[in-house]
């Protein structure tokens, strides 16, 4: 599977408690990866812990998540992982409807309302690369300057053209398939002659049935005209490598693209179930990263270890350790109390979870800002049946989309959104193709061969868009934590509180329409119908409209240019603690509309470095300071 057959080592928990690191890392994920791969790179001792259990190091384990999924009945996110009390995850079934004054906290997520979000992360080695579904778009140049702009969010206190050589980096190692003349648009620019490491993935037979009514139209907005087309996404996945890449040297994918090299991973087969899961492992996932970090025998990983608390010594400000638990049985709340200790500390579990570990160890920082600016993706799904058979459910879960109104001036009164043309029909919106199923045998009382001609008539018709719409940060939108809400093993569990803002409900209310417009252009009866009892139900202008989430966590610990409007810099290095370092989604300042992983990718190659150099700065200034005469020995705390 994902790590190499001599890569099996186990690091004791004992021994590795005794061990002083040069970085510990808190998450296995595709931030924790990295940094501990270019740690590692850099001849650095490096210990990551991972919460859950490693059942899926080997083939067998990865095989026993693709068989869970297959027998699952509700084929959700999380449906291929096994159930762990002891490190809990959201799954997009718990949302409920929220009442004023009545929180839920019948699943992990608190929900504290108003909205009652679906969004979903993956608490497995690998992180939540285990379920994504692998697009990987750049962040356009006006992202990184609203407020400069338009008066709104907060600007990077970096640029498009600062974070450029990063993506590029972040595109090699994830194993990007995209074309650079598709790519650049919206004022996306890339340096001559480059190309990525792996040709663009061809566009679906659905995709092609929606260019041909879309492709050269227009809309207009805010007075300026923009002209549509759909466009393949760029994809971490496994295609034909391109013998251009690297000036000519090509490039070799992570996991090989022969069929008979299974454990490694193959070429895109076109799954249509890729989410959760891909069952060939064409898709990049933390864990191929993560095996190349454990290869040299500098980064000890340990699973089943829940970090609790960062202990800070509060005379320096800086981080002594990270108190975890550790358990055997994921059922049994028994587990041994241990610290783990380091020179850098490195958080990057996601935008929940590493503030819900921060603010339960009493860390909120001088800035206040701890948790706060919750930011994800507001989905807005609109569905329709064309008047032709377009192959649907062929192909991945999405291949192109509609990306033209990613940017434009009319932001300063709205919401801009990227469109997702779905391959796997109604799915995500009403559960095809098992509700039309169920629909066709007892609502239309089809059987035998009228139902296996009305079945697939049905299915391969069906078209729906997502349309993945901006949202801003608002301080109200946040992460907290409540000794009143605890999990198994007593660590406090992350209260959210939610609710979509205005700004992107005027670019819901906008997405909706441009939805019903592609629609009739393409003949296409629509199907839409928003249902009032659901949990994420909201109303705007008297419109009533269903919002999902995207997966796409940001805000939390966002970074910035002081101390006062941020919680970490623009390196991902906290302001309060000078060895600490919060990484991913969380320290993003505004989320635009590209899906977060490759830009996250790209800030902790970018954190790698400075990691490495500080620790270079402090290890030049103990040798010019007499050594103590003893160093302080980690504990092991008394088993719970």
């Amino acid at each position: 599977m994902i790590f190499p057959r001599d890569a099996t080592r186990r690091t004791d928990h004992k021994a590795a408690s005794e061990t002083f690191y040069d970085v510990v890392v808190v998450g296995s994920g595709i931030s924790g990866a990295i940094i501990a791969e270019q740690l590692s790179q850099a001849g650095k001792r490096v210990l990551v812990l991972e919460a859950a259990a490693d059942e899926d190091r080997s083939l067998k384990g990865y095989e026993g998540f693709l068989s869970r999924f297959y027998a699952a009945a509700s084929k959700d996110n999380q449906s291929p992982y096994p159930h762990n009390p002891n490190a809990p995850m959201p799954r997009s079934t718990d949302a409920r409807r929220i009442w004023p004054g009545q929180p839920d906290s019948s699943a992990y997520l608190v929900q504290n309302g108003p909205f009652s979000s679906d969004t979903t992360y993956t608490r497995v080695l690998g992180g939540t690369t285990m379920h994504w579904e692998a697009k990987t778009p750049r962040m356009l140049p006006q992202d990184f300057h609203l407020r400069t702009m338009f008066g709104l969010g907060q600007d990077w206190p970096l640029t498009y053209d600062d974070l450029s050589p990063y993506y590029v980096q972040a595109e090699r190692e994830l194993g990007v398939s995209a074309d650079v003349e598709h790519q650049s648009y919206l004022g996306a620019t890339f340096d001559p002659g480059y190309v990525f490491p792996m040709h663009e993935l061809p566009l679906s037979y659905l995709d092609k049935v929606v260019a041909k009514g879309v492709d050269g139209t227009f809309v207009e907005l805010d007075g300026e005209q923009f002209e549509l087309s759909v466009r393949a996404f760029p994809q971490a996945r496994n295609g034909v490598p391109n013998a251009a890449y690297d000036n000519g040297k090509g490039y070799v994918p992570v996991g090989a693209v022969n069929t008979h090299q299974v454990e490694e991973g193959e070429r895109c087969q076109g799954n249509n179930n890729c989410v959760p899961l891909c069952p060939v492992q064409a898709k990049y996932h933390a864990g191929k990263t993560l095996a190349k970090a454990l290869q040299d025998g500098r980064v000890d990983l340990l699973t089943r270890t829940v970090a609790s608390k960062v202990l800070v010594d509060p005379a320096t400000g800086r981080v002594d350790g990270i108190e975890v638990k550790v358990y055997q049985d994921p059922e049994s709340p028994q587990h041994t109390t241990m610290i783990m200790r380091g020179q850098i500390f490195v958080l990057a579990a996601n935008a929940i979870e590493n503030p819900r570990l921060m603010l339960a160890s009493g860390l909120s920082g001088s800035s206040g800002l701890m948790g706060r600016n919750l930011m994800d993706h507001a989905y807005l799904l609109s569905w329709a049946l064309l008047p032709e058979m377009a192959g649907t459910f062929r192909g991945t879960n999405c291949t192109g989309g509609i990306v033209d109104l990613r940017a434009g001036s009319f932001r300063r009164q709205q919401a801009a959104f990227a469109v997702d043309i779905h391959n796997d029909g109604w799915g995500w919106a009403t559960g095809a193709p098992y509700s039309d199923l169920v629909d066709l045998v007892d609502q239309q009382n089809l059987f035998g061969a009228e139902l296996r001609r009305a079945l697939p008539d049905r299915i391969s018709r069906q078209l729906l868009l997502a349309l993945m719409i901006d949202v801003l940060p608002n301080e109200s939108n946040r992460v907290t934590v409540d000794p009143a809400y605890t999990d198994q093993l007593g660590n406090m569990r992350p209260v959210i509180s939610y609710t979509v803002p205005e700004y992107t409900m005027r670019g819901v209310a906008y997405a909706r329409q441009f939805a019903r417009q592609v629609f009739q252009r393409l003949g296409a009866a629509d199907h839409t119908a928003y249902d009032p009892t659901d949990g994420a139900y909201l109303t705007y202008e008297g419109e009533g409209y269903v919002i999902r989430g995207g997966n796409h966590l940001a805000g939390t610990h966002m970074m910035g240019t002081n101390s006062r409007n941020s919680v970490v810099d623009a390196q991902q290095r906290s302001w309060d603690h000078p060895n600490l370092y919060l990484v991913g989604g969380g320290s993003m300042p505004t989320i635009g509309t590209s899906n977060v992983t490759l830009t996250m990718a790209a800030l902790c190659y970018r954190s790698a470095e400075r990691i490495i150099a500080q620790l270079q700065d402090e290890l030049s200034a103990r040798l010019q300071t007499p050594a103590p005469t003893e160093l302080p020995m980690p504990t092991v705390v008394a088993a719970s």
